[in-house]
């Protein structure tokens, strides 16, 4: 959520920054709706302190014997008009929060101007592009006869679910163990294991409610729990309502989890294959740091999930996105886009985004800064550290060779027991 504040004091700032995401912000609305708040809160307190006056009129009146019938009725009535005043008070409040909820944030100045990913601005690339003396294959012609059965994910729950079996599935557990180790042991975050499903003020908290609810699962019989896009939401809520201890500063999660999403705004969108799935499984990154030390904290947390690619020595490049195509919640964001051989073009594995205070705000996620002693606002970042399902596509892609088998990468085959090929 932004800060209130600009709208009061830089409310043509806020304008021209959701306009460069494309964002049409009624300020005319905005403005006739926090006029009236401030009349009607003027007028619930006037109310307030005549109701308080008379009230202690009817004490002095009653002491002297006088008739205080009259009195009463003037307090009933003043009853009256400041429940309808706080009631329109509310009312407009809730207008006023829906209006905040529903508006993005302000993004870095870094930020490129541009509409689609068609803008998105490449940052540089690693590794080489594999050479083939056949015809690379994708994944699904490559999966199949080793084990990835999408007609059998579709019996058993839908389309765009997909069942694993045999060294395949191994696989993807073992690039799992990989990413979990090199983060923990190398990069120094801390292993959390969390809840699968979430309330809605954890959804609320990162910013996937009230704006994407039609992208999440919610449970039958109990809609108040909703599934988890993304570990980012039950990792990053454990500082909600919290004041962090300066010392503890920062504060970086990993987290393996599995990351369930309706797609209801990708519909015919990547069909075929393990590309968009309503599951699959994915390793966040999280930090929670000083707001001074946010962007360098953007930069290390990207790297660290650059880290998994060139240990599987897996060519991508690092993408800066555009305003128009920089995620609601995020200021900032780089997405890495691995090479797919069977599609010929770079796809993405992992967003690395920083929100700033814009969660936190939210959250009310908050740090007591050693040199104000005062609670303050943290910034939140996170990234997919990585996406375990497109890791293991790109690994089966790039290492694919012409009689159909997978040679595994060296750096897996420890988490294999020494398998080398797959097939």
């Amino acid at each position: 959520m932004l800060d209130p504040r600009l709208f009061r004091s830089e409310l043509e700032f806020v304008q021209q920054q959701l306009n460069r995401r494309g964002v049409e912000f009624a300020v005319d609305n905005y403005l006739a709706l926090e006029s009236r708040r401030k009349d009607i809160q003027v007028k619930t307190q006037e109310l307030q302190n005549e109701r308080n006056t008379r009230s202690k009129a009817i004490g002095q009146a009653k002491a002297k014997g006088e008739d205080i019938q009259p009195l009463l009725n003037q307090v009933a009535d003043l009853g009256d008009q400041l429940k309808a005043a706080e009631t329109e008070l509310a009312e407009i409040q809730t207008q006023l929060n829906a209006i905040m909820e529903g508006l993005p944030n302000i993004l870095d100045e870094a930020v490129p101007a541009g509409k689609s990913d068609a803008d998105n601005v490449e940052i540089g690339r690693w590794g080489e592009l594999p050479r083939f003396d056949f015809t690379p294959r994708d994944h699904v012609d490559l999966g199949e006869p080793l084990g990835m059965n999408f007609e059998l994910g579709a019996k058993i729950a839908s389309a765009r679910f997909v069942v694993l079996a045999g060294k395949l599935a191994t696989l993807q557990r073992a690039i799992i163990q990989l990413m979990l180790d090199t983060h923990v042991n190398e990069h120094g975050y801390q292993e959390t294991y969390v809840p699968f499903l979430a309330n809605a003020d954890s959804l609320r908290g990162t910013g996937q409610l009230p704006k994407f609810e039609a992208d999440l699962f919610t449970v039958r019989n109990d809609p108040t729990f909703y599934l988890i896009p993304t570990a980012e939401v039950p990792v990053t809520n454990i500082v909600r309502d919290v004041i962090v201890d300066a010392k503890q500063m920062p504060l970086k999660y990993v987290c393996h989890s599995p990351c369930f999403r309706s797609e209801a705004g990708a519909y015919g969108s990547d069909v075929r294959g393990m590309i968009r799935q309503h599951q699959f499984e994915k390793v966040e990154l999280v930090q929670i740091v000083a707001p001074e030390q946010s962007a360098r904290a953007h930069e290390e947390l990207t790297a660290h999930a650059e880290a998994i690619l060139r240990k599987l020595n897996l060519p991508y490049r690092k993408v800066l996105l555009c305003a128009g195509d920089t995620g609601f919640s995020s200021s900032k964001t780089y997405d890495l886009e691995v090479w797919l051989p069977g599609q010929q073009k770079y796809r993405e594995i992992s967003s690395c985004s920083n929100f700033k205070d814009f969660q936190a705000r939210r959250l009310q996620a908050r740090w007591r800064n050693p040199e104000t002693g005062k609670p303050e606002l943290v910034h939140t970042l996170n990234g997919s550290g990585l996406a375990a399902g497109r890791t293991l596509i790109a690994v089966m892609e790039n290492y694919q060779n012409q009689d159909g088998t997978i040679t595994v990468p060296e750096v897996l085959r420890a988490y294999m027991g020494g398998v080398d090929r797959i097939g």
